[in-house]
C-alpha cells in the first residue's frame, strides 16, 4: 500500500507527502548525494540512472538520465535554495524528449515523531501543464523510488 499522498491546490500546484521511518537528515542526503539517489530514484522495476549529476549548491546543476533498456529520458535543473536537513528549492524540466515547461520544486523535511515527514510542492506554469504531469500516473513511480529509499534508510 502506498504511503505517498498526492493533491492539487489551484491550478498549477501538485502537493505530494510521505512520512518516513528515518530522521529528516537521512531523508536529505538521499536527495542530494548522488550516490544514494542512483540507487533508489528509479520508478518502476527494470529502469536504472546511469548518469546522475547533483552539484547540491545554490545555482548547482541537476541531470538525471533513466533507462529501462529500450530508451529513457532524461531531467535538468537547478538548485535554488538549500537549507541543510529542512528545505531544498530547486526548478525542473523533464526532456521526453523535448523539455516540459519549468517545474518549481520545493521540498521540506519535517521531524515527525521517531521519522520524517517529507512535503513537496510543485508549482507548474498552467493548469494545462499540470493535468499533462498528473496524466502520466507519476504517483506510481515516485511511491516505488520512495518505497526503494524507505528500505535503505
Amino acid at each position: 500500500m502506498s504511503k505517498l499522498t498526492l493533491t492539487t491546490e489551484g491550478d498549477t500546484h501538485i502537493i505530494v507527502t510521505r512520512r518516513f521511518a528515518a530522521p529528516p537528515e537521512a531523508v536529505y542526503r538521499a536527495h542530494l548525494e548522488p550516490e544514494l539517489i542512483q540507487k533508489w530514484m528509479l520508478g518502476p522495476e527494470g529502469w536504472t540512472m546511469p548518469v546522475c549529476i547533483n552539484e547540491a549548491r545554490p545555482g548547482g546543476k541537476i541531470r538525471y538520465e533513466w533507462s529501462n533498456g529500450k530508451g529513457g529520458f532524461y531531467l535538468t535543473g537547478e538548485f535554488l535554495e538549500l537549507e541543510p536537513y529542512r528545505r531544498i528549492v530547486h526548478v525542473e524540466r523533464m526532456h521526453l524528449p523535448d523539455p516540459t515547461p519549468d517545474n518549481h520544486v520545493e521540498t521540506t523535511f519535517t521531524p515527525d515523531g521517531a521519522g520524517t515527514l517529507m512535503t513537496m510542492r510543485m508549482t507548474l506554469p498552467d493548469a494545462t501543464t499540470r493535468a499533462a504531469m498528473l496524466s502520466t500516473g507519476m504517483e506510481r513511480g515516485m511511491e516505488a523510488s520512495y518505497a526503494r529509499l524507505e528500505s535503505m534508510i
